[in-house]
């Protein structure tokens, strides 16, 4: 018979687990196991850094439901690939790090990039470990996959030295373990399904929100069937968008700090009441707002609100618990209650002072005018990565999303540099959609290097809108000439962004006017190489005035 070595092992082992995609940087010891993943039909694709291949595989698991690999050589490496890990971790996406370690005799001896690997990963891990044997790889890997998707979605860490990846077996002695099933949705208790509907019944100002929970779980249908069987108003979390469209008429997007704290009674549907929701607080929430919580997490429920009603479970399956309660039972918010007239008029005034702005055709231009053109010309079914401070902020409110997994941000860690790693995985995993890659020039600067990594792979569905203020939040139009005294979050004035494109074969564009927003995101798109459209903006363009500061204290 013939022998397989670990690295042949380990490839074999993520494709019969259901891994197809495999991100990294190759170096001593992990070369061997990128070449036989190939072999076995992953793709995989080399990236500059180890961070953005990093948040590349945790976007796949986002996007598919099976974790994404990143693959990083010891020490240094892969510690650059725990920030995706992070980001998966409090993302709760599913996402695998393999990281190649020094040979295991040469523990403890100062080995080339030996480091604490396994405890460097645990923080920010459901899974880690190092395998014992090359002929017990199957089975690491099988828990670590799983890992990955059972419960509540997050990373695992598997660290393979040396002499296991170049180890080898007999592969009558081998056994891989069957791919592992998708993870069981579990229900909620019948009573809590009667309570939550109790609950929505006896509120004055009822609101959902839809969040990235949901998406995760593919409950698009079953949310969209209870929302318009009950018509309560609703609003999603950045990455809850589009699992109802932006558009339907039960959304109150534009009025959300009216509906967050006029609401008395809010349904969680895979939303977590962490900072991109406030805690739930005031004054940003009502002091007495009654909560129905639904999550796949027990231990989530009740985090900064007290819960009045559990759902514990799986959102699409516990979502059809409540379609057929309301089947059964059938019951609907009354459109013109004096809750729905108020959220309808804020609407209205919110949508006027946006329109404001985007008419606005002075230079340098504002956020909403370049958004404006944006926008409009982006197909419903693009997807949109969208990261900066106000670049996605403002994005988020302005770029509508009619589909769900369709936008990738920043994301509950509020990691910068996820940007580029997260676009390309989109491109890779949706070859027919358009993707588009919408920056800010700080952004945009983490992972910059990763525009030919897009043309290296013919990424021609993948294009990078730079939206660029000369800095951190804006910087100077010119430098001062004592380099010690430069603001410190000031960048190279009016830099040119777009020559990268050119540097590996693709187009770049330069706007500065209005008038020449739209033929640069037509020209853009039409090239069959990444294209890059750098956008100057006034370095003092801000977000429209907000009811309450950022992260309320």
């Amino acid at each position: 018979m013939a022998q397989l070595t670990g690295a042949q092992i380990v490839a074999k082992s993520l494709k019969q687990q259901g891994v197809e995609y495999m991100f990294g940087i190759v170096g001593i010891p992990v070369i061997p196991i990128a070449v036989h993943a190939q072999r076995e039909g992953i793709k995989f694709l080399g990236f500059r850094n180890e961070q953005a291949a990093s948040y590349a595989a945790a976007a796949v698991g986002y996007l598919t439901g099976r974790p994404g690999v990143c693959l990083a050589v010891s020490g240094p490496g892969m510690i650059h690939g725990i920030a995706g890990m992070a980001n998966a971790w409090s993302n709760c996406w599913p996402m695998l790090l393999i990281g190649g370690a020094n040979d295991s005799y040469q523990n403890g001896q100062g080995a080339f990039q030996e480091a604490p690997q396994i405890e460097t990963a645990r923080p920010y891990a459901k899974y880690a470990a190092r395998p014992d044997s090359v002929k017990r790889l199957p089975f690491y890997v099988e828990q670590a996959v799983r890992s990955t998707i059972y419960g509540r979605p997050g990373a695992a860490y598997l660290d393979l030295s040396g002499d296991i990846i170049t180890g080898s077996v007999e592969e009558e002695e081998l056994e891989f373990p069957a791919r592992c099933p998708e993870p069981p949705r579990t229900q909620a208790p019948q009573e809590a399904i009667e309570s939550a509907m109790a609950a929505l019944k006896s509120a004055e100002r009822p609101l959902v929100i839809v969040g990235k929970g949901a998406a995760y779980a593919r409950a698009e249908n079953e949310v969209r069937e209870f929302l318009e069987a009950t018509q309560l108003p609703y609003l999603a979390s950045p990455m809850g968008k589009g699992v109802m469209p932006d558009d339907h008429p039960n959304s109150i997007a534009p009025a959300r700090s009216a509906a967050l704290v006029g609401a008395d009674v809010i349904l969680l549907m895979g939303a977590r009441l962490n900072w991109m929701m406030h805690f739930g607080q005031p004054p940003r929430f009502d002091k007495n707002v009654r909560v129905i919580q639904m999550d796949i997490n027990p231990e989530e429920i009740g985090t900064n609100v007290p819960t009045e009603v559990a759902l514990v479970g799986d959102a699409k399956a516990i979502t059809a618990q409540l379609n057929a309660h309301v089947k059964s039972q059938p019951w609907s918010y009354p459109s013109e209650t004096t809750w729905w007239t108020g959220l309808r008029k804020k609407i209205e005034e919110n949508g006027a002072q946006v329109e404001e702005y985007m008419a606005d055709n002075s230079t340098p231009m504002n956020y909403y005018r370049v958004y404006k053109d944006v926008r409009d010309f982006i197909p419903n079914d693009a997807i949109i990565q969208n990261e900066g401070a106000s670049t996605m902020d403002i994005g988020r409110t302005l770029m509508p999303n009619f589909l769900p997994r369709h936008r990738l941000d920043a994301g509950t860690f509020g990691t910068m540099g996820v940007g580029l790693g997260q676009a390309i995985a989109a491109a890779v995993v949706h070859p027919d959609k358009k993707v588009f890659c919408i920056e800010g020039d700080s952004a945009f600067g983490f992972s910059g290097m990763e525009v030919e990594t897009a043309a290296r792979y013919g990424l021609n569905n993948l294009t990078f809108i730079i939206i660029n203020n000369n800095g951190v939040g804006g910087g100077p139009d010119e430098l001062v000439p004592d380099p010690l005294k430069i603001p410190p979050s000031a960048y190279t004035p009016k830099a040119h962004y777009e020559k990268m494109a050119e540097i590996y074969g693709g187009q770049g564009f330069f706007v500065t006017e209005p008038d020449q927003l739209r033929p640069a995101l037509e020209a853009a798109t039409k090239s069959d190489k990444p294209a890059i459209v750098n956008i100057m903006i006034s370095a003092r363009a801000q977000r429209k005035p907000q009811q309450f500061a950022w992260l309320t204290r």
